[in-house]
């Protein structure tokens, strides 16, 4: 199909967009009013289809309102009557006068539950974009008047859709890179540090060769998620983005005695990059025996100093009083001075700090 010289400018202006960043969601706000001019709508997005034995959907949608009815697709995307076409043929725009039916169209969920949100999506046209390994874009424009989107608009975007597979991939694999480089960083460069980096609920990012040989030890198949990930993990970390702060950081280290070691996970959020921040998971094993650091001794009194090392025995406030010949109320108060003068907020969070200040993990 021969485009007009204005659409090629457009097209030209669309495509110098899609290489102005490398952060997806910047991408797409250059990306908007050159491509809504070329084939105008009223909403656009890209959803990112992570394929493996969960399949998981995260929409990017730029302007300035969102869609609701794409904020809850995880639960219509059964019913969704694009994708089926779109994923028999990948790298084509198809209009939804080629999907189906318009009486059919009328009756399906997501239009019915567009409606229920006060939305009017009339019209759609989508592309499938392949970017392997294990990833898809489904880039889509919405219409919510009764003009359909054209043959000529389809050919349009489908000139596009090599160009948006360049653009997601790009900005996917120095995500990848940059999220690397923070948490190596982060962990002090150690070659032998142990770490997941995992974008919730459960698609893992990056997992060190440490990590894996502990993940291994610590858990059989049966303990573990659909994701691959340990379920108690997988709980956790769907679990944390939807606490406030003070939840959060008291569930940001899950801690388990097996034997004489100790086995601790310290959850990280990440700086934000695309959509939902990614979570470093850092994996330890910590001997039952710690010695109290030297730069906390120097901040406890004599009476703190046996205390700190009995909670480093782990005994509990009990086993600590009789020990000491002390009340377990007189135990309790000094706990919570010990606390308040090391600036941990938990047992599990003074033994980690103990360890980390013993040997930085």
């Amino acid at each position: 199909m021969n485009f007009s010289s204005h659409e090629w400018m457009l097209r030209d202006r669309v495509i110098e967009a899609l290489n102005s960043n490398l952060s997806l969601p910047r991408v797409l706000e250059s990306v908007r009013e050159p491509l809504l001019e070329l084939a105008p709508a009223e909403y656009m997005g890209l959803c990112l289809i992570t394929l493996g034995p969960l399949t998981e959907f995260k929409w990017l949608v730029p302007g300035k309102h969102r869609l609701a009815l794409l904020d809850e697709y995880s639960r219509w995307a059964d019913s969704d009557f694009v994708r089926g076409p779109i994923f028999a043929r990948p790298g084509v725009a198809l209009r939804d006068t080629e999907m189906l039916p318009r009486k059919e169209l009328e009756r399906s969920a997501l239009y019915q539950r567009s409606r229920e949100l006060d939305l009017s999506l009339e019209h759609v046209m989508a592309v499938l974009l392949p970017v392997p390994p294990g990833l898809c874009g489904a880039f889509t424009l919405y219409r919510d008047t009764q003009e359909e989107f054209s043959e000529r608009e389809a050919a349009l975007l489908t000139s596009l859709s090599r160009h948006l597979v360049n653009a997601v991939r790009n900005c996917r694999d120095v995500q990848a890179v940059t999220t690397g480089a923070r948490l190596l960083e982060e962990l002090h460069n150690r070659e032998d540090s142990a770490f997941l980096v995992v974008e919730p609920p459960s698609r893992e990012v990056l997992r060190s060769q440490r990590a894996a040989a502990l993940l291994e030890k610590w858990f059989s198949p049966s303990d573990l998620h659909s994701s691959g990930l340990p379920r108690v993990l997988q709980e956790r970390l769907e679990a944390l983005p939807r606490l406030d702060a003070d939840a959060r950081l008291d569930a940001s280290l899950w801690i388990s005695l097996q034997g004489d070691t100790y086995r601790v996970v310290r959850f990280v959020e990440l700086p934000e990059s695309e959509g939902s921040r990614s979570w470093a998971l850092v994996l330890n094993e910590i001997p039952l025996s710690i010695p109290l650091p030297e730069v906390m001794k120097r901040q406890l009194t004599v009476r703190h100093i046996d205390i700190a090392k009995g909670m480093l025995r782990n005994w509990s406030n009990r086993d600590i009083a009789s020990e000491l010949e002390l009340s377990e109320a007189t135990v309790k108060t000094h706990v919570k001075e010990i606390f308040r003068r090391l600036k941990v907020d938990s047992r599990a969070d003074f033994l980690y700090q103990a360890t980390h200040l013993n040997k930085p993990l």
